[in-house]
């Protein structure tokens, strides 16, 4: 599997594969969480594409693969909107396992993506997710040149702009990705099968999430003028919809189908089950070997020694039963806030001891 990004050029990809699917899940390895995001369409103003040779040198410094790299160089914008899908799902990983003993802590612990765990499984579907979706979002927002918004029925680019309602351009999104990371083929790798499924789990739950949005013109509010666009809905809900899959995932091996000669991932029958095992559904996130606790450091995880918990909610849990300390701190915060004439919000500042719970070493 070629690399599709790194943001910092360190050690090589600890995984590839035959396919063109996500790399290392947009290599969340190389991301700390400090580097400085480019803003995000929607998210005050879009920054412009980065021209003539400032937008060849930043493709230059992705770690993609030749043909990517060429591609990248045609398309003014794209290597912006990498960055930004990487940041995008590094931050959203982050969210949604900020209560788990494993909270995507990647920096210096490559080894996990080298292996067949549930979370590798999660890094690359939030990751094609997230490129999915700032793909589209990219485009509507005017930072990609060779496309703009979506093409809905009856919709004509120019009235969308006018009407200030530019659709996310998901067609072009799914379709550019499909180019940019190369053809099927068939695999007789089960590492690379697994990879490629949730690499498409990914995709899919963005597609999900695409709704029709419209918007009435007309004398005094009537709607003798309605305009529909398409909008994706934020990511936050694909992230959410991705760790109920990682709650669910399914445990699978490898079988070979006669007919068609190629291997296929195969989820075991349960011990009990009447049923010899069946091919997991296109929705599940697939993973081959159980993850470790990740209570204590090792080379997949810092551990939860020092994690801030909630004692009634996670510290059970995400302590790994070695117990917790309790610190008091004082929290200032706004209080008896009062409107004065005119026109502004007058608050007293106020003090109060707050309880902090961290796991013990």
């Amino acid at each position: 599997m070629k690399p599709l990004l790194v943001l910092c050029p360190p050690s090589p990809f600890p995984h590839q594969n035959s396919q063109g699917s996500l790399s290392a899940s947009l290599v969340l390895s190389s991301l700390t969480g400090r580097e400085v995001l480019t803003p995000f369409p929607g998210l005050g103003t879009a920054a412009a594409p980065a021209q003539g040779g400032a937008h060849l040198k930043q493709c230059d410094l992705l770690k993609l693969s030749r043909r990517q790299k060429q591609l990248c160089r045609r398309e003014p914008g794209l290597a912006e909107t990498l960055q930004d899908a990487a940041h995008l799902s590094l931050l959203e990983c982050q969210f949604q396992f900020r209560h788990e003993r494993w909270n995507c802590s990647l920096e210096g612990r490559t080894g996990l993506l080298k292996r067949g765990f549930k979370e590798t499984a999660f890094l690359y579907a939030v990751s094609s997710a997230a490129l999915t979706h700032t793909l589209a979002r990219a485009c509507s927002a005017g930072r990609m040149e060779r496309c703009t918004c979506d093409d809905s029925p009856g919709l004509e680019s120019r009235q969308a702009w006018q009407w200030g309602v530019c659709g996310d351009n998901l067609k072009y999104s799914t379709k550019f990705l499909s180019h940019f990371l190369g053809p099927k083929r068939g695999s007789k790798d089960l590492r690379a099968r697994a990879d490629a499924h949730n690499t498409h789990v990914g995709i899919k739950a963005v597609k999900s999430g695409l709704r029709t949005t419209c918007k009435c013109h007309g004398v005094s509010g009537s709607c003798a003028v309605r305009t529909c666009w398409k909008q994706l809905s934020p990511f936050r809900e694909t992230g959410q919809a991705l760790k109920l899959r990682y709650d669910s995932a399914v445990k699978v091996s490898s079988a070979t189908n006669e007919a068609l000669g190629r291997l296929e991932l195969w989820a075991p029958a349960r011990p009990g089950s009447p049923t010899k095992g069946l091919a997991p559904r296109p929705g599940d996130l697939v993973y081959m070997e159980d993850s470790p606790s990740f209570c204590r450091p090792s080379k997949y995880s810092p551990g939860t020694a020092g994690r801030v918990c909630s004692r009634e909610a996670s510290c059970s849990s995400l302590c790994c039963g070695r117990g917790y300390d309790t610190q008091s701190r004082l929290v200032a915060f706004s209080c008896h806030c009062q409107v004065q004439w005119c026109c502004y919000v007058e608050c007293q500042q106020c003090v109060r001891e707050e309880l902090v719970y961290t796991c013990k070493p």
